[in-house]
C-alpha cells in the first residue's frame, strides 16, 4: 500500500496547498518557488506509472488516487492561474474548457463504470495532458528573471494548444458514451438482439471451455507418450544387460565344459 509509486501519488495532493500559499505571497522568489514545485508534481504523475509497472507495484488504492490526484492538481493551478490574473482574460477560454472536460469524462466514467464499460485514455489525450502540464509551469514561471515575459507568453499559447485538444478529446469520449447508450437502447427495443448477444456470450464460454480441455488432454497424451517412451527405453536397457549377462554365462559354461 504505501510503496514508492503511491507515495509519488499522494506528494501530488500533498504539494497543492503549499503551491496556493507560495503564489498568494506575492514574491517573485515564492513564485518561482511555486512553478518548480508545479514541474515536479507533473514529472511524478509519469513516475509513479513507470515505477508501478517496472516494479510490478499496481494497487487498487494507486488506481484510485492517480486520476483523483491529476485532476486535483490542474483545476486547482488552473483556479490560482485565474484568481491572481496570471494570464489574459481572452485566455480564460481555454481553462474553461479544461475545466467542463474534466467534469465531463469524470461523470461519463463513473456512468459507464455502473456496466463495467472502460474509457481508456487514448494517445491525443496523453499529449493533451503533457501540453496542459507544460503550459501551466510555464505561466508560473513568468516571473523568472529575463525570459519570464517570453516563458509566459509561451505558456499562454501551450495553454491554447491544450484547450483545444481537451476539446478533441472531450468530444471523443463524449461520442463513445453515446454510442454506447444508443447501442443499450436499441438492445432493449429489440429482444432478438439480446438474444443473439446472449448466445454469443455462450458460444464464446463454450469455446473458451472447449479449447481448455482439448489442451489438457494433448498435454495428458504428451505425457503418456513421454512416460511410455521412458518406458521402452528402460526396457531395452534392461533387455541388453540381460543379454550381456546371458552370454556371460554361456561363455563361463563353455569354458567350464572344455576344460572338463
Amino acid at each position: 500500500m504505501y510503496n514508492l509509486p503511491n507515495i509519488l501519488t499522494i506528494s501530488r495532493i500533498v504539494v497543492i496547498p503549499v503551491i496556493f500559499m507560495a503564489i498568494y505571497i506575492h514574491s517573485a522568489l515564492w513564485s518561482i518557488l511555486a512553478g518548480v514545485l508545479f514541474v515536479m508534481a507533473s514529472i511524478t504523475d509519469y513516475l509513479d506509472g513507470y515505477f508501478a509497472r517496472s516494479r510490478n507495484q499496481n494497487s487498487v488504492l494507486g488506481r484510485l488516487l492517480d486520476p483523483i490526484a491529476d485532476k486535483l492538481l490542474v483545476v486547482s493551478a488552473l483556479l490560482i492561474l485565474v484568481a491572481n490574473r496570471m494570464v489574459a482574460p481572452v485566455t480564460y477560454i481555454p481553462v474553461i474548457i479544461i475545466m467542463c472536460r474534466e467534469v465531463l469524462v469524470s461523470g461519463m466514467r463513473e456512468f459507464l463504470a455502473e456496466f463495467r464499460v472502460g474509457m481508456p485514455v487514448t494517445r491525443l489525450a496523453k499529449w493533451k495532458t503533457c501540453c496542459q502540464m507544460a503550459a501551466i509551469s510555464m505561466i508560473l514561471l513568468q516571473r523568472l528573471y529575463v525570459i519570464g515575459d517570453a516563458v509566459g507568453m509561451i505558456g499562454e499559447w501551450l495553454l491554447w494548444v491544450a484547450g483545444i485538444l481537451t476539446f478533441i478529446t472531450g468530444y471523443q469520449y463524449f461520442e463513445k458514451c453515446i454510442d454506447y447508450i444508443y447501442t443499450v437502447e436499441n438492445n432493449k427495443k429489440n429482444p432478438v438482439k439480446v438474444v443473439e448477444q446472449e448466445v454469443k456470450k455462450i458460444a464464446v464460454k463454450v469455446k473458451t471451455a472447449v479449447s481448455e480441455k482439448v489442451k489438457e488432454t494433448t498435454n495428458k497424451k504428451n505425457k503418456m507418450r513421454r512416460h511410455s517412451d521412458k518406458a521402452v527405453k528402460t526396457a531395452a536397457k534392461s533387455g541388453k544387460k540381460t543379454r550381456v549377462r546371458s552370454a556371460k554365462t554361456k561363455s563361463v559354461r563353455s569354458k567350464s565344459t572344455d576344460k572338463k
